[in-house]
């Protein structure tokens, strides 16, 4: 028997990599499942959501809840919110605003910038990390890790997936060593 899956390093080409990437964990999101987004400012974080929010099905208009804090959509399984902490200055203004329920409860949620919101955030079953891969602004480097058995599924699906055919423009990145230039 081996352990469980807890991570992944992946390096994305592009914005349309991010997007195979959100297409290919949206069959392991549904109602209680919650993922946290970290990462500079322009890593993705919102352009993963949208991708997300198209592969479940969302045609519509997928806004950046950056001023609004939160954007809710109501998919034809489930609800999903999209929640951005980054104005934030105190680790309890997600409870203040109302959003306690709303995470981890019966929908699904999607949380940029969670570490603003403190420790009493639940955990996500996902936490993707994102970064710029050196100096290539439109390659990304994504950190995935799962934080719950939901996520450690998810993780090993996304692995089968990975090492059957990865979708264009996403391929394993071993942190020790250097994107490769492919």
């Amino acid at each position: 028997m081996h352990a469980a899956l807890s991570e992944i390093s992946l390096l994305l080409a592009d914005e349309s990599a991010t997007g195979h990437l959100a297409a290919a964990l949206a069959p392991c999101v549904g109602p209680g499942f919650v993922v946290f987004l970290s990462g500079d400012l322009g890593t993705g974080k919102t352009a993963f959501t949208r991708a997300l929010l198209r592969a479940l099905g969302h045609t519509g208009r997928v806004r950046s809840p950056t001023f609004t804090l939160a954007e809710p959509y109501n998919l034809s399984r489930f609800d999903l919110y999209h929640f951005d902490f980054y104005r934030f200055s105190n680790e309890n203004e997600w409870r203040d605003a109302g959003f306690e329920e709303s995470i981890g409860g019966d929908c699904a949620a999607v949380v940029e910038w969670p570490e603003l919101a403190g420790p009493g955030l639940p955990a996500p079953d996902l936490w993707l990390r994102l970064r710029t891969a050196g100096d290539d602004a439109s390659s990304r480097i994504v950190d995935v890790l799962a934080h719950s058995v939901r996520g450690q599924t998810c993780l090993s699906a996304l692995s089968d997936t990975l090492a059957r055919a990865a979708p264009a423009g996403v391929g394993c990145w071993a942190p020790s060593a250097p994107p490769s230039s492919a």
